[in-house]
């Protein structure tokens, strides 16, 4: 953003609420530095509060130390191209390269910059000095004092999630309100149906024969509940059965054939695979990760390193290298034939070493990928267990099916086909009510005309309330004698269906009682096969939970690796092209040759600047003949103005006197306006 944009951007955010200035390009820019530091400082006291000060009654120290505290809390970073003693010497002096950015930086995030004002008066840590720190009454008030620090870090992130969570609390007041006066309406009901029932002659046995059909039912619903539950734990005992059947099959299909021999040599071969694994390959595995660990380690200790540190390593790595060649050299010239042969021997062993550790890679692999399709194969059927009907459908039972979709679809389309044509009447229907209910309205209003020139207003009101009346006393005196028969054909029906139940039940209970027998017999065994299951899982989660952890540490510390080892080529590479500038900067530096030097960077550098300083000194130089020459200046433009409305004024007068002289000369004589004209214009020149 060039200058006068970014002036233009912040003069007008000045203008806005809530700073309310009343600046524009010319008196912005015309603001003496202490009258620009105070702009930045209203800017920095919106931002926080405690910045309100008058700069006049404030040592420049204590502004620039209190302006730099606050930029840092707020995470401001200069240009790069400035760097920081420049940085505080312009704030200071107020110079507008540097104090413009920071109100541009300012003003484009204000609400975000105040809110990591406020959080920082409470997490921007107090540093105490280490020898204080020492005294455990200091360590334990600072210990508590992080602990406090952290809690309001989590409460403000709660309050933010809270704010941004979109609850609306007049709309939960409001469904409040709605409940409750849903609650007392049923408060009533309840009591009018109360009291209606309490006029009943029977009322008390019949609530006592509801209460009874009440507990009757829910009864029903345990006994159904726990059926289900027996059912479905039947149904897991026979699954657990069948799996275990198959278990025995498949260990008896594994044993035909297979002799003591065999299975001793089986499980010999396994144990030496295991033993090769346990013995040999996990100690190297875990001498090749320590190993690794005490390498980072040694380079997570090593301080940074720097050009000359880079070099050294060189150097040592060449001398390494050079030695290392020598006794190859020297190993090549020796020549023993024994140590010819003992070279195969090693070159094979090595492949056979290779060969077995691949071997045991490999059946590591294919042991986690069998125990994952297990567990896989074990979850897939607990979820065909848990699941209702717990059964897969096959041939012709899958047809059957497939039949009853159809014809439940043929069904669906037919009842959605009616229920179209009955929202088609009621719309109908609807419209039809809407006219009648029009035209009852026109005859009403014109019966209530009529009515009114008779002399008898409200006729037909009182006698449709009359006849309103003697149908709701009959309506009453007719639901009373149907609520009498209601009630004892309710307390018949009870009866009957309480009988009913009984009668359904009791074969159910007769099932369930060999059923619970056969459950209390199977329960303790299935509590020991819990148990013993349980423990093993426990077991085997542990070990694949430390496995894991083991692992994922490994990969991370891979990749840490891997990043480190690209991060130090690049910066080797980056090394190298530095230090081939360097070498070329040097050569034409250290040359003879003038046009060779001319070339270097610092003859560019140097050239550059003072072609800059040249440029500054002439602008300078200009900007003050500016400043001398505004005042005379703007008089001249002033005069010049003044002189353009003069002329401007008399070419009006001209024109006027033109327009009338042409006008009485043509009524007149053609030789007034002749002699007039030029009079006039020698009197301008005199004039001018």
């Amino acid at each position: 953003m060039s200058l006068s944009e970014q002036m233009k951007f912040i003069v007008q955010e000045l203008n806005k609420d809530p700073f309310n200035k009343s600046y524009n390009l010319i008196s912005f820019d015309s603001l003496e530095p202490l009258q620009l530091l105070q702009v930045l400082n209203d800017v920095l006291a919106i931002i926080d509060p405690k910045q309100k000060i008058d700069l006049r009654e404030e040592a420049p120290e204590q502004t620039a130390v209190r302006i730099f505290t606050l930029l840092r809390v707020l995470k401001y970073k200069p240009p790069d191209q400035i760097n920081m003693s420049e940085f505080r010497a312009g704030i200071v002096q107020g110079e507008k390269p540097i104090v413009y950015p920071i109100l541009e930086w300012l003003l484009q995030k204000v609400p975000d910059l105040q809110k990591r004002a406020y959080l920082a008066k409470f997490l921007v840590k107090i540093d105490v000095p280490a020898e204080i720190m020492q005294e455990e009454e200091v360590s334990n008030i600072y210990t508590q004092y992080e602990e406090l620090m952290d809690q309001f870090k989590e409460l403000h992130k709660n309050s933010e999630q809270l704010k941004n969570s979109g609850f609306n609390t007049v709309e939960i007041r409001k469904d409040i309100t709605n409940m409750e006066e849903e609650k007392e309406q049923l408060i009533k009901r309840i009591e009018r149906l109360r009291r209606k029932v309490e006029q009943h002659p029977n009322s008390q046995k019949m609530m006592t024969v509801a209460k009874n059909l009440r507990v009757e039912r829910d009864r029903e619903k345990r006994l159904a509940a726990q059926k289900q539950e027996q059912a479905t734990a039947v149904q897991h005992l026979d699954q657990r059965i069948k799996r275990l059947e198959a278990q025995l099959r498949d260990s008896r299909q594994s044993s035909t054939g297979a002799t003591a021999d065999s299975l001793i040599a089986k499980l010999e071969q396994e144990n030496r695979a295991n033993g090769y694994i346990v013995k040999e390959q996990l100690p190297k595995d875990i001498q090749q990760r320590r190993k690794m660990i005490q390498n980072l380690q040694k380079v997570v200790s090593v301080p940074a390193m720097g050009h000359s540190d880079l070099e050294e390593l060189r150097k040592q790595i060449t001398d390494l290298n050079a030695e290392v060649n020598q006794l190859i050299e020297k190993r090549m010239r020796s020549g023993e034939p024994a140590d010819d042969k003992l070279s195969l021997f090693r070159q094979q062993a090595g492949i056979i070493s290779h060969k077995k550790e691949a071997a045991a890679e490999n059946l590591r692999t294919t042991r986690d990928e069998f125990n994952h399709l297990t567990q896989e194969l074990e979850q897939k059927r607990e979820v065909v267990s848990t699941s209702e009907g717990a059964e897969v459908l096959k041939g012709e039972e899958f047809k059957r099916y497939v039949n009853r979709l159809r014809g439940k679809s043929t069904l669906y389309k037919k009842k959605r086909a009616e229920l179209a044509e009955l929202r088609a009447e009621n719309g109908v229907l609807t419209r039809t009510e809407e006219i009648l209910h029009q035209r009852n309205d026109h005859v009403n209003r014109q019966l209530g005309v009529v009515e009114r020139k008779k002399g008898v207003a409200g006729y037909r009101e009182t006698q449709e309330e009359l006849e309103k009346v003697s149908s709701m006393k009959s309506e009453l005196d007719e639901m009373k004698g149907r609520t009498l028969d209601d009630m004892s054909e309710m307390v018949r029906r009870l009866h009957s269906e309480i009988a009913d139940r009984r009668n359904t039940l009791a074969p159910v209970l007769r099932e369930i009682r060999p059923l619970r027998e056969r459950v209390q017999e199977l329960s303790p065994e299935y509590e020991n096969k819990k148990q013993v299951y349980e423990r093993q899982q426990a077991g085997f989660e542990s070990n694949m939970s430390k496995l894991d952890q083991e692992v994922k540490g490994y990969k991370e510390e891979c990749k840490a690796e891997e990043s480190r080892y690209h991060y130090l080529n690049c910066m080797i590479k980056v090394l190298q092209v530095q230090q081939t500038r360097v070498d070329s900067e040097m050569k034409a530096y250290v040359s003879s040759d003038p046009q060779e030097k001319k070339k270097t960077f610092r003859e560019i550098y140097s050239k550059k600047i003072q072609e800059q300083e040249n440029l500054s000194r002439g602008l300078r130089e200009r900007q003050k003949m500016v400043r001398e020459n505004h005042e005379p200046n703007m008089k001249q433009m002033k005069m010049w103005r003044d002189l353009e409305r003069i002329v401007d004024c008399k070419r009006h007068c001209l024109q006027q006197i033109f327009n009338i002289g042409s006008t009485t000369g043509a009524n007149t004589m053609g030789g007034g306006y002749g002699e007039s004209a030029p009079t006039l214009l020698e009197d301008d020149r005199l004039v001018l």
